[in-house]
């Protein structure tokens, strides 16, 4: 065949009007392992193209749609559409397709990669867009729609990041919700997090004749031991608490077993409150490690809540839970970095993410559905 006449692969279409926990399985059987996003783009393209109230942009596999009704503000919604790789043949639950454990679609527990991390959230997105206009009503408030690619690996790769390059203009906005799992609850802000390695130096020899080198994996032992008696801080942002850690997170040495090691390399792992950037945070590792050779190999700033934000104020009171920190990094950050207030918000439980037996309750997604619907329109 020719150039022309090659068939083109059809686009999956999405009903942004079923039910949104159905939505969510819908979303889950699309294989979008990072930097495999591209038909799952496609499909949500197409679903918000056919929304009329919505001018919509594609760059790569990362999606913006917009409204344009005037109000004053404006509040952004986003979401990633990757996964994490799927578990190994025969590794239980965490596969696609989906699954329904009641074996009724809709009905209880779903199953599968994506569940809580985060198809839920994108379902919520998409269904919101859908039905906002419904009976010629419209929201209170002006909408944008980030759907992105590649959050699962390297920042450098970021969907977001990129789409901050190429379009920030259309990222303008009063207050940011990120649809991570959150158990329905809002979490305000994130931690920031750092990355370090200390290296120690000795000298090399057979270790029948130990005496003859200096070991430098024990040189590393004052490192370890400052690390262990450090007493990580509880910090109130904004009303948050948010908790640090410091820790090792990896250490390497030796090339043999008979040789004695040279050198030695402990990884560090410093996760703060957003009260601080990145190079406070680099200063404290290097005050409690003083009189060692610290490299900086990794930074990101946190985010503060921004619960004081009248949009974030009403958000929490529509939602009615206490507001909680977020100790993990998320992209509220990067939405924080553009001076917008950020929370995360979402159905399912984060600490079921990357597992095998990823979960979510059918309800769950409902009732986040239904808190973002109820505010939107108030």
């Amino acid at each position: 065949m020719t150039a022309e006449t090659t068939p083109q692969p059809s686009i999956l279409q999405l009903d942004l009007r079923q039910d949104v926990a159905l939505l969510t399985a819908a979303i889950m059987d699309i294989n979008s392992v990072s930097g495999n996003e591209k038909e799952l783009a496609d499909a949500v393209e197409a679903a918000l193209l056919a929304i009329p109230q919505l001018t919509v942009l594609r760059d790569g596999d990362s999606i913006i749609a917009r409204t344009e009704l005037g109000h004053p503000e404006r509040v952004i919604l986003a979401g990633h559409l990757d996964t994490v790789p799927l578990p190994l043949a025969g590794g239980a639950k965490g596969t696609v397709p989906s699954r329904w454990e009641s074996g009724v679609p809709g009905e209880g527990i779903l199953y599968g990669r994506g569940a809580t991390d985060m198809k839920g959230g994108v379902a919520v997105q998409l269904a919101l867009a859908a039905t906002m206009f419904d009976g010629g009503a419209a929201p209170k408030r002006d909408v944008t729609f980030v759907f992105y690619d590649h959050e699962e690996v390297e920042a450098v790769k970021s969907g977001l990041g990129r789409l901050v390059r190429n379009h920030g203009h259309l990222l303008h906005g009063d207050f940011a919700i990120l649809l991570e799992p959150t158990d329905g609850t809002v979490e305000g802000g994130c931690n920031g997090t750092s990355r370090f390695e200390v290296t120690t130096v000795g000298e090399a020899a057979h270790s029948a004749r130990a005496w003859m080198g200096s070991n430098a994996i024990h040189a590393a032992a004052p490192v370890l031991a400052r690390l262990a008696g450090y007493e990580p801080q509880t910090i109130a942002v904004d009303g948050l608490e948010y908790r640090e850690s410091l820790n090792a997170v990896k250490i390497n040495g030796g090339t043999a077993g008979n040789v004695i090691p040279d050198r030695c390399v402990v990884e560090i792992n410093y996760r703060f409150a957003p009260d601080k950037t990145p190079d406070q945070a680099d200063a404290v590792v290097r005050e409690l490690l003083a009189g060692f050779e610290v490299v900086r190999t990794d930074a990101a700033a946190g985010a503060r809540p921004g619960l004081n934000h009248p949009a974030a104020a009403s958000f929490v009171a529509a939602v009615g839970a206490e507001p909680k920190p977020k100790y993990g990094w998320t992209d509220v950050a990067r939405f924080s970095e553009l001076g917008i207030p950020a929370v995360n918000f979402g159905p399912g439980d984060a600490l079921l993410a990357h597992k095998d037996n990823e979960h979510v309750h059918a309800d769950a997604i409902r009732t986040c559905l239904r808190a973002l619907q109820d505010w939107l329109a108030t």
